[in-house]
């Protein structure tokens, strides 16, 4: 199937662009950038001339930034392409619904991807930790915004997230491999004084599971998430790509990396005429927006 990338970023070009590169199921036949391109792809500058020049492109990928994301998709939505979403899938979670919504009488696929739910234990994880009571959960997840959005400030405004555009990944994770779903109780938001988005968070939610993300750790990243039971202790590390239980390693890996395997589960919602809008990640982002405590600390500059 033919396939256009949208928003030729950091993203795209070290994820979409070599897992398509290596997929079966799609040709990338053309990208839309204000700046990036792939070579040996037709470009365009304009999303509309895209959409009327080539209707044999039947998909669109967008990987732009949250903000902005929702009248791309809107207006592939109405040319009847069918979407697919980078995390988050939107600013909003009003908007995320009513791209479902114009999906579903559009008649065609939506999907909201969330790439960390794809790392290569996190499969194994669900299924070991399936039909358990848990006693506890807590994730560490820290790492070095200026290595991972070197110079792009638009991470700190409206809409950028902050600390959880990271941080939705960790809760993408819990979300899946949790065996009931909890809810937020508290959030504390470290929000820098020259800036809009937090770049630190302490999240408190139901079942005694807790989050301590944060944005400016340098050095070794922390990307864990540990999940206590009277079975015993789970540790997903680096990210989920890494399972411990009570200290040893363990768990199958899920073979072919995140992105191969987002794709390729697109080329089967589209094959079948369905859509996946799982939206729980960005519901407790929202939450904590909603119910958390600002504190101000020192400016940030990158």
């Amino acid at each position: 199937m033919k396939l256009a990338l949208v928003g030729i970023g950091k993203i795209a070009q070290d994820q979409h662009v070599p897992s398509l590169a290596a997929s079966p199921d799609w040709e990338l036949a053309a990208t839309c950038s204000r700046a990036g391109e792939v070579a040996g792809v037709p470009s365009y500058r304009g999303f509309d001339a895209l959409l009327a020049e080539r209707e044999d492109i039947k998909v669109i990928s967008l990987c732009l930034p949250p903000v902005p994301r929702f009248d791309y998709a809107q207006r592939a939505i109405e040319a009847g392409r069918h979407v697919m979403l980078e995390k988050p899938p939107g600013a909003t979670l009003s908007e995320c619904h009513a791209l479902e919504d114009m999906a579903r009488e559009a008649g065609v696929s939506i999907y909201a991807t969330w790439h960390s739910r794809e790392a290569g234990k996190v499969a194994a994880a669900k299924s070991w930790l399936a039909g358990q009571k848990v006693s506890r959960a807590h994730i560490t997840w820290r790492e070095d915004v200026r290595r991972w959005h070197p110079g792009q400030d638009w991470v700190f405004d409206p809409g950028g997230m902050g600390v959880f555009d990271p941080g939705i990944n960790a809760l993408s994770i819990l979300t899946e491999i949790l065996p009931s779903p909890v809810h937020l109780k508290s959030a504390r938001l470290e929000v820098p004084a020259n800036r809009q988005g937090p770049i630190g968070a302490d999240l408190t939610f139901t079942d005694n599971v807790t989050a301590d993300l944060d944005w400016r750790q340098a050095g070794p990243q922390s990307w864990d998430i540990e999940v206590e039971t009277a079975r015993g202790l789970l540790k997903l590390s680096d990210g989920g790509d890494t399972m411990t239980l009570d200290g040893v390693e363990a768990g199958e890996v899920s073979e072919g990396g995140e992105y191969p395997r987002l794709y390729a589960k697109m080329a089967l919602l589209v094959g079948a005429g369905k859509s996946e809008m799982d939206l729980a990640p960005l519901r407790h982002v929202a939450d904590a927006f909603m119910l958390g405590e600002r504190v101000i600390v020192d400016p940030f500059e990158f």
